[in-house]
């Protein structure tokens, strides 16, 4: 597997309201065309952080390919802004499995292959998973004190993956949140890591998809800074997964999985009443 670096902002100069000049830095923004068995499948537009993990988190998570052995490498190539992954004996009904493409509310993806509730009824989250309200606040905080592109340049998602204690694992940033949803999920399958004990957060909305998404990693807490879609929330009820919009300072609204929340008045003192 290839290991690919490359510059993710670009310094550009700008005039203000005044005329005045000045340079700031504006984030990268490329295509990565995935080559399946040198089968064009799709391109990707992405910050370019994280290519092979987001390459092999994408084929996962559109369920193309079930287990790492599948695959034989993946080469990145940014001469040619592509990638080519090899697989070990091909992937089965490729060309009737690429054929339905549903155009997704995201950005930088833009869309996915088959149904998107094809599978939702196969998935299980760990049923005594749990969190507590802070280890919540300790996510909330450690997002806000995160060195990021964002803060240097704007216009970028970032999502991060959490242990049960509020310890930070991955921070992905990328032009669309489905891409660095998708390079977690990478991640994740090359270290072996279950996600039942772990909790996800993403600067973006928590659509159908990222939920769906969130589901097949096995993670049964979703937290973002913005809210979530009406089949966001279906889907999140229908999995018995907890989803947390509007998290910013001590504010939140748990919108399902109520259950899975361990509130702790003590935060408030005397003021907050357990659910």
């Amino acid at each position: 597997m290839s290991s690919s670096t490359i510059n993710l902002t670009q310094e550009i100069d700008v005039l203000d309201e005044r005329g005045r000049a000045s340079t700031i830095s504006i984030p990268a923004e490329r295509p990565l065309t995935v080559y399946v068995d040198k089968r064009e499948l799709v391109t990707l537009m992405t910050l370019g952080a994280n290519p092979e993990a987001l390459v092999l988190g994408y084929l996962r998570n559109q369920r193309l390919v079930r287990s790492l052995d599948e695959i034989e490498s993946v080469q990145v190539d940014w001469s040619v802004d592509a990638v080519a992954v090899n697989t070990r004996h091909g992937i089965a009904d490729i060309a009737a499995r690429t054929a339905k493409k549903v155009v997704t509310t995201g950005c930088g993806q833009g869309s996915v292959y088959g149904g998107l509730m094809d599978e939702v009824d196969t998935l299980v989250l760990p049923e005594q998973a749990s969190l507590r309200q802070s280890v919540l606040y300790r996510i909330v905080d450690t997002i806000r004190t995160q060195q990021s592109v964002y803060k240097q340049a704007g216009s970028v998602h970032g999502c991060a993956l959490f242990s049960d204690d509020g310890s930070l694992l991955y921070f992905i940033e990328d032009v669309g949140r489905h891409n660095a949803v998708d390079a977690i999920a990478g991640m994740m399958w090359l270290a072996g890591m279950e996600g039942g004990d772990k909790i996800f957060y993403t600067t973006g909305r928590l659509t159908s998809e990222m939920v769906i998404k969130g589901a097949q990693m096995g993670i049964p807490f979703l937290l973002s800074r913005s809210g979530t879609t009406q089949m966001g929330h279906m889907v999140a009820e229908k999995l018995d997964m907890a989803l947390l919009a509007r998290c910013s300072g001590k504010h939140f609204l748990l919108m399902s999985g109520k259950r899975r929340l361990i509130y702790e008045p003590h935060l408030f003192g005397d003021a907050l009443r357990t659910a």
